[in-house]
């Protein structure tokens, strides 16, 4: 497959992923917020990683758990609203990049401003 095919087929995944997630009534995931940050789908269409990140406190184990109990729902979403041969079975997958980037910028403002004070 063509690699702006599965670039398009990403994105469209995520994209409808990250709406069908709000409308996730589980009490694990409806009470945080949850960012999709990208889909990584396989080239023969049958898995699709999700990766998510979330805002606040909460805890990473339940929302998890929630986002795992609700894979099946959100395929039948996908597969209900996206034109795709096969609709791939879903992992859900925590991405720490957003946090890891605020430690990286913090450490680097502190570092800037400890050499303004010098």
């Amino acid at each position: 497959m063509p690699k702006y095919r599965r670039n398009r087929i990403n994105d469209a995944v995520a994209k409808e992923a990250a709406d069908i997630v709000r409308n996730i009534k589980d009490p694990r995931v409806s009470g945080v917020i949850v960012t999709i940050t990208g889909a990584d789908v396989t080239g023969d269409l049958k898995y699709a990683k999700i990766f998510y990140s979330c805002l606040g406190e909460t805890d990473d184990r339940e929302l998890s758990l929630g986002l795992k109990s609700a894979a099946p729902f959100v395929r039948r979403e996908l597969a209900s609203r996206l034109n795709l041969r096969i609709t791939p079975e879903l992992t859900f997958v925590k991405d720490d990049g957003v946090k890891h980037g605020a430690e990286i910028s913090a450490i680097l403002h502190k570092l800037e401003s400890d050499k303004k004070g010098e």
